[in-house]
């Protein structure tokens, strides 16, 4: 793990960034600048982070962060990023329940300034579970705390998840609805079908997907239809997406795979993503920290708070799992485009956590 070269995310020059976005800034904040702005080690693989200090005697808020849309040049993960959605998201989800989500200040959906669409939003404060190298290794400071610890980060997360679903009124979400017909859950899985469909467009199909979407239609949930179990999802539902203070949420983030759906979804991802970390750390002969987030917990946490028994969960972490190695195809098939990987004989290959979903489909993961 340590000598696998990280992804390339972009082709932008930081400096460059920084000395566009000043200009941005005057007109909003006459005098104003940007200074100090650094990319994350920990930028993700999508949307592109900039943080920076604004300076100037009376800003918003001195310390913020810029979710910038993707780099087209460099072979983004998703087809399209839509900023005003995610900027929407985060502003609902501020005002309509009492999750911790950071302030918003301002959306540029015009590309001219930077190259593309952003939005600026207050810097949160704290610590975030890494995913390089990942927090379940040794070393990571989750890893490091106490069992004691380790469980209260998992309660409040376990939490987060309740309240957006309880909270968020559906009915002022219907710009997350997913095009198409059908039940929400429908919707979503034709969406995660066009996906991959725009993932191989000129490259060679992989059997496992295609195997994990018909697996899916074989064990279609029979509930599945039932619009009352629809809320507003979070899409990205995993620790590594909220920053911590101390072990309690202090920000959550990473909004733009928000959708409406089944409560499942996110329970789902959450699970799964977990376990996605702990399966590798264990392949590379480190315990891990097996006893976080483990299914049943979180299961039966979930349902005392919200009074919703979880359904079909075997459905929904294979659909997680399934969505991830979309996700996991187009990073490595972004590695080839780059060099930094050879392109392999067998397209499955590029799948990190083959294994797993193999394991899954064939009904001896769990």
């Amino acid at each position: 793990m340590s000598s696998a070269p990280r992804p390339r995310t972009t082709t932008r020059d930081p400096a460059e960034l920084t000395r566009r976005l000043s200009a941005w800034l005057a007109v909003r904040l006459p005098g104003a600048r940007a200074v100090a702005a650094t990319v994350p080690a920990s930028n993700g693989m999508s949307s592109e982070t900039l943080l920076f200090d604004i300076d100037h005697p009376r800003p918003p808020a001195r310390s913020c962060a810029l979710r910038l849309a993707a780099d087209i040049a460099a072979y983004t993960v998703f087809p399209t990023y839509d900023m005003a959605r995610q900027y929407r998201t985060m502003r609902l989800v501020a005002e309509r329940t009492d999750v911790p989500v950071p302030p918003t200040f301002w959306l540029e959906e015009d590309p001219g300034p930077l190259g593309a669409p952003f939005f600026v939003m207050e810097r949160a404060q704290g610590r975030v579970p890494p995913d390089v190298m990942p927090y379940t290794y040794e070393g990571s400071w989750l890893h490091a705390a106490t069992d004691a610890e380790r469980a209260g980060l998992e309660a409040a997360t376990v939490s987060v998840l309740a309240r957006i679903h309880d909270q968020v009124p559906v009915e002022e979400a219907q710009f997350l609805a997913l095009p198409g017909s059908g039940s929400a859950l429908r919707r979503h899985v034709a969406s995660q079908r066009a996906y991959y469909a725009w993932v191989v467009t000129g490259r060679e199909r992989s059997p496992l997907i295609e195997r994990g979407f018909a697996w899916l239609e074989d064990h279609w949930p029979p509930d599945a239809e039932d619009a009352d179990g629809t809320v507003m999802t979070w899409g990205d539902a995993r620790i590594g997406n909220i920053v911590y203070d101390g072990f309690a949420p202090a920000a959550v983030l990473d909004w733009e795979m928000a959708a409406l759906g089944p409560r499942e979804l996110d329970l789902g991802w959450m699970i799964y993503l977990h376990r996605f970390f702990q399966d590798l750390t264990e392949s590379g002969g480190q315990y891990g920290l097996p006893g976080l987030l483990r299914r049943d917990r979180v299961e039966e946490r979930y349902a005392r708070l919200t009074g919703h028994e979880p359904r079909a969960m075997d459905f929904h972490t294979l659909y997680a799992a399934l969505r991830h190695a979309v996700v996991m195809l187009r990073v490595a098939s972004r590695q080839v485009h780059f060099g930094e990987v050879p392109a392999p004989a067998d397209p499955d290959a590029l799948i990190m956590h083959r294994a797993t979903l193999e394991a899954m489909i064939e009904g001896r993961y769990w």
